[in-house]
């Protein structure tokens, strides 16, 4: 405790100094001195953030019920979006079409079931629209920080006669593109 009170004392008896940077000189008897002015300058960027609320969804395996309605519905992820500056959710598959694996040799697997296959939507009750691997804007999202999350819903369409059973996959991709 000395010490800290000693340097205080030390500080204190120093006394006023003029700093360099700060002195003016003013010519004759009553000039007046001006003051430099600087600038100070930034570049911002465009700045977007994407979040997913899962990178991983399983879809639930068809019954018969299923088949004879033409699809399984799932939730899907949810996309929260920053940005300052106007953006665009974007989905779309990354492949054409899904990948499949041959669980029941007797009954291979569709190697050509397209992504259209699965379709999205922003509501679960809402009209939804086939993958494609051109990207589809989702939402536009104006230059305002953020947005509130946007839940994505999923219909896996099925077919008696097309989807055998096998693992499948598909890689769905979403993109934040800006301006």
């Amino acid at each position: 405790m000395k010490a800290g009170v000693g340097v205080v004392l030390a500080l204190l008896t120093i006394g006023p100094r003029t700093l360099a940077g700060q002195t003016c000189t003013a010519a004759g008897g009553g000039g007046t001195c001006s003051t430099a002015t600087i600038a100070a300058t930034m570049t911002v960027n465009a700045v977007v953030q994407l979040s997913l609320s899962t990178t991983t969804t399983a879809l639930t395996a068809p019954g018969s019920a299923d088949y004879d309605a033409g699809f399984v519905a799932n939730a899907g992820p949810s996309a929260t979006v920053a940005c300052n500056v106007t953006c665009r959710l974007q989905i779309s598959a990354g492949t054409a079409l899904w990948s499949a694996t041959t669980t029941v040799v007797s009954a291979p697997a569709r190697t050509n079931k397209p992504c259209a296959d699965l379709t999205w939507s922003t509501s679960s009750g809402g009209t939804f629209a086939g993958l494609t691997t051109t990207p589809v804007t989702v939402q536009s999202i104006p230059a305002t920080g953020g947005s509130a999350p946007v839940s994505m819903f999923y219909r896996t369409k099925y077919a008696w006669g097309a989807d055998t059973p096998g693992n499948y996959s598909l890689t769905v991709v979403f993109t934040l593109a800006a301006p």
